[in-house]
Formats: C-alpha cells, sequence, structure tokens
C-alpha cells in the first residue's frame, strides 16, 4: 500500500493521479488528508481516503496502518518550529506501523540553499535520518508555477515585476515533480537515495516576460525593483504576509544565483526531458 499524504493539495493530488497512470491499483493506493470533503474526487476513483491531520499526531498512525510506503508532503506553511514538529510526527507515525520506506519532499540543494524556506527541510532531512527509518529524499526544485501564476494578470497589464533581477532558475513544473514522485514510489530499493530534481535549463524572468508576449501577442517586459518596493506592491495586492514573504525571499535568493543550477535526476526519472518554460507558460495563459 502507498500512502499520499497532503493528497488534496496541489502536489498530493497530481502524485494520486500519476500513480494510477503508472498502472498501480486504486486499490493500492490511500489519500491522506485533513480535509476529507476535498478528496470526493479520489474516492471516485476507487482510492481510499483517511482522515489524518499533521497537528493531530494520534491520527497518523492510524491513517498509515497497511502502508509499506508513505509519501510526506511538506508542510506548506507556518513557523519554522510548528513544521518540523509536523513532519517529526509523520516520521514517528511511520516508524510506528513500519513502513518499508519513506520518502519526503525537501528542497533543492537543500545543505546550502540559502532560501528562508531551506531550514525546515534541513532540519526534517536530519530528522529522518536520525530516526533510522528507509527513507528516500525527493529534493524538489522552485515550481515554475511560482511564476506562471502571475502570468495572465501580468499580460493584461503589460508589466511582470520582481526582484530577481538577471538570477537564473532551473525551475520545474508541479506535474514533473508529481510524476518523478509517483516514479519513486512504485521502484523498489530506492531506500537512501536522494534527488535533486530541477528543470533541464535555467531562465530569468525577463525571459519568462518575452515568452509569454511572444505567445500572448502584446508587449510584456520585466521590471526589476527592490525587494522592498516589491514586498509593499504585493501587500498592497492583498495577498497573504506569509505568502509575501515566501515569494520576496525567493525572488533574492534567485538574484543571488540559490536556483541556478542544473541536474539531469528529474530528466532520468521520468524518462524524457522536463517540461519546458514555453510549455508551463502556455498552460499559465490557457489556464
Amino acid at each position: 500500500m502507498i500512502v499520499v499524504t497532503g493528497a488534496t493539495g496541489q502536489l498530493g493530488r497530481q502524485v494520486v493521479h500519476h500513480l494510477l497512470a503508472q498502472g498501480v491499483p486504486a486499490t493500492q493506493i490511500i489519500a491522506v488528508d485533513r480535509d476529507s470533503a476535498d478528496a470526493t474526487e479520489l474516492s471516485t476513483l476507487g482510492v481510499e481516503v483517511r482522515f489524518a491531520d499533521y497537528d493531530l499526531p494520534e491520527t497518523l498512525a492510524p491513517a498509515f496502518a497497511g502502508a509499506d510506503k508513505v509519501l510526506l508532503v511538506s508542510s506548506p506553511a507556518g513557523a519554522d518550529a510548528m513544521r518540523v514538529k509536523q513532519h517529526q510526527a509523520v516520521i514517528d507515525a511511520a516508524l510506528e506501523v513500519g513502513v518499508q520506506i519513506l520518502a519526503y519532499t525537501s528542497v533543492t540543494h537543500a545543505p546550502t540553499n540559502t532560501m528562508g524556506l531551506a531550514p525546515v527541510h534541513r532540519a526534517t532531512e536530519q530528522a529522518i535520518a536520525a530516526s533510522g527509518l528507509p527513507a528516500v529524499i525527493l529534493r524538489n526544485g522552485w515550481y515554475a508555477e511560482n511564476h506562471t501564476a502571475a502570468l495572465r494578470g501580468a499580460v493584461t497589464h503589460g508589466a511582470l515585476t520582481g526582484s530577481a533581477g538577471n538570477g537564473r532558475m532551473a525551475a520545474v513544473s508541479r506535474a514533473d515533480l508529481a510524476e518523478a514522485a509517483a516514479v519513486v514510489l512504485t521502484r523498489e530499493d530506492q531506500a537512501g537515495k536522494t534527488y535533486d530534481l530541477t528543470g533541464d535549463t535555467t531562465w530569468t524572468l525577463s525571459d519568462l516576460a518575452a515568452e509569454a508576449a511572444a505567445q500572448s501577442g502584446t508587449t510584456l517586459t520585466y521590471t526589476d525593483v527592490p525587494a522592498e518596493q516589491y514586498r509593499q506592491a504585493l501587500q498592497q495586492a492583498g495577498l497573504p504576509e506569509q505568502i509575501v514573504e515566501l515569494i520576496v525571499d525567493a525572488d533574492v535568493a534567485i538574484a543571488g544565483g540559490t536556483l541556478d543550477h542544473v541536474t539531469s535526476d528529474l530528466s532520468t526519472l521520468l524518462g524524457r526531458p522536463t517540461t519546458p518554460m514555453s510549455a508551463i507558460v502556455t498552460q499559465a495563459l490557457r489556464a
């Protein structure tokens, strides 16, 4: 049995669908989430849905009962200490039920990554290692959707704003990462492996603006602004403070070269090139 946590989230849901597409019987997949109402679609596919909440440790072991493999999708938000505590609860529950392998969605270049979200992942990787639990670490690259989600609005206004400068990033589509997780979960002998999952090429926000302009037939330019000005613009747009800090911090890290590296791990797992930025732009403009 394969357990996918956060199964109604943007990544977890896609992992479940990719497992099914790769031939895993629905009866061998357990979708775990804290909001079972959001999992109706998965239930209709024959996937068993179980309730569990990272903040309620007592719910985790029962949700993992019978599991051979567990995918721990990292907690999406909250204070670092709280997120590490949530992840530790999952690790403890996996140990309690005796899963054969735990897969964890970490962050690219975790040991040296300077982004604000990286310390949580480093701490979780260390907790997994300390537990002695057989594990495979999926160091996910930066989601391209974190930037392409704003493209339709940018095209409308003729400007894409950020603080990434000329920094390059090997950003990757969430769908590619979900497919890779499904591949790993269907393979044996994965314990002890670490994958650094990036796109095949790097690009800048100027490149992104140029591609969106070409596809939309409009004029779109990238405007780079100081981090504090960008922060204020996002706040004025009504984004939650936590999301604002995540976006600004990421742009500053990109400007500093944190995401300017490419590995072949993802394309090797997929057995094909990673989805190019142009195709991700096409999807974003059609959404």
